[in-house]
């Protein structure tokens, strides 16, 4: 079950609060400790070649689209 499928799930049973609860404490994904998909860019969301340095945690996509805006400058 996919992060996306447990959340229209969830929301299907809103009405019946019960249910709901049971639902969340069994099938609501873990918050990651350990793994590769614990860091994600803060922008867009991806999981790989995240640029962690100086606290920024964007992707590398990311970075090069607003380096210049927060402060990086390109050297050639």
């Amino acid at each position: 079950m996919t992060a996306s499928d447990w959340r229209k799930i969830y929301n299907m049973l809103k009405s019946k609060p019960v249910i709901a609860k049971r639902f969340l404490k069994h099938c609501k994904p873990k918050e990651r400790t350990t793994g590769v998909a614990r860091f994600k860019c803060e922008r867009c969301g991806r999981i790989g070649a995240r640029v962690g340095q100086y606290g920024l945690n964007f992707c590398r996509q990311c970075f090069r689209e607003i380096a210049e805006e927060i402060g990086f400058k390109k050297y050639n």
